[in-house]
């Protein structure tokens, strides 16, 4: 099962740089996107909606223009679920789930790290109540795929500029933290979980010619660490300022 993941800065703008021309050549079986700033009723061409893929969206019921996630499945989900039962912040299209027999796969999309004190403590909270929810679930009878934009890199080897600054978005000790305690408690990075390789980044968060940082992958439960068959991150196209996930699991949906 290949699943790629890609925070596309809008879609209608992800579309005009040609990234559903390259998703159908990669015959991917769950697409997942986040940063859609659209809603699917306000989307206009077949493009959005390609032959042989169930689409999904959940977006910001304030304004669709901003936030957004979609999720793209060839086989029909047993359910979708829309939210994180967040009372805060399910209105504001950060979490869409495909349910399928043994496995759910969700595309999520963390709130963005503003540099105002409300905007910090929003995403602290976000991310407080997302570490349990994730504690609550670990135990189920079913595996779990996190795509998101997370906005949190791990390690050093994960930012480029990691040994010169220490103001990179996503890179704080207490970001780590978060990650690391994640992964300690029954989950891992599928990328990592495959590919060792330096110097892969998915995000650019000042521009091509600036630092690029790893915030981008693919969470999963444990158990699916050995199911991982390939990873990579694809830039030789640009579509947004973040660069495709691609996995290939050894698992059927």
């Amino acid at each position: 099962m290949r699943i790629i993941s890609l925070a596309v800065d809008g879609l209608e703008t992800a579309r005009d740089a040609g990234v559903f021309s390259w998703l159908k050549q990669q015959d991917a079986d769950v697409i997942c996107l986040q940063d859609t700033r659209c809603s699917e009723y306000s989307l206009k061409g077949d493009e959005f909606f390609p032959e042989g893929y169930n689409a999904y969206f959940w977006d910001d019921i304030d304004d669709h223009r901003r936030n957004g996630v979609a999720i793209y499945c060839k086989a029909m989900p047993k359910a979708i679920m829309t939210g994180l039962g967040f009372p805060e912040f399910d209105a504001r299209g950060l979490y869409i789930q495909a349910d399928y027999q043994n496995i759910s796969i969700g595309s999520l999309l963390m709130p963005a790290a503003a540099n105002d004190p409300q905007g910090l403590a929003e995403r602290a909270a976000f991310m407080e109540q997302l570490a349990a929810h994730l504690q609550k679930i670990r135990n189920k009878r079913r595996d779990f795929i996190f795509c998101g934009g997370w906005g949190v890199a791990h390690e050093p080897i994960d930012a480029e500029e990691a040994g010169n600054r220490i103001d990179i978005p996503g890179f704080s000790d207490k970001d780590r933290r978060w990650l690391n305690s994640l992964y300690q408690s029954g989950y891992a990075d599928a990328f990592r979980a495959h590919n060792s390789d330096p110097d892969e980044f998915t995000w650019w968060p000042e521009g091509d010619d600036a630092g690029g940082v790893r915030t981008d992958t693919q969470i999963i439960s444990s158990d699916l660490v050995a199911h991982v068959d390939y990873a990579a991150i694809y830039t030789a196209d640009t579509f947004s300022s973040h660069a495709p996930v691609i996995i290939d699991y050894d698992v059927t949906p």
